[in-house]
């Protein structure tokens, strides 16, 4: 079994955009989620600034839990760019983030 959601929204003067999609499925007893998020936003600025270099961080975790049978990861990476298009300069920010659950069914012991 597999079950999508996808969202994409996108302002009204389209400097901002998110793009969001979860997926969850069940196969041969391991159940997966999987969170993808995208946004990133677009600022005119003043071309002075762009001697300025843009920030970027990436960020990653793994993690094991044994007694709940579960595995998570989790990865995002954040970062800036400059544009030019004509006349004007634009500052790009961008936002992406990917996280993945793990959950093996077979070894859950019953509740009691």
């Amino acid at each position: 079994m597999r079950d999508l959601l996808y969202k994409n929204l996108t302002s009204d003067d389209k400097r901002r955009k998110i793009i969001r999609s979860s997926e969850v499925s069940d196969d041969q007893g391991i159940r997966s989620v999987i969170h993808r998020h995208f946004i990133w936003m677009i600022k005119e600025i003043d071309p002075a600034r762009t001697k300025e270099k843009p920030a970027t961080s990436i960020y990653v975790v793994k993690e094991k839990i044994n007694r709940e049978c579960k595995q998570r990861f989790i990865c995002r990476l954040k970062g800036s760019l400059y544009m030019v298009s004509g006349e004007k300069t634009y500052l790009v920010t961008y936002i992406h983030s990917l996280k993945i659950h793990l959950q093996d069914l077979t070894q859950l012991s019953p509740k009691q």
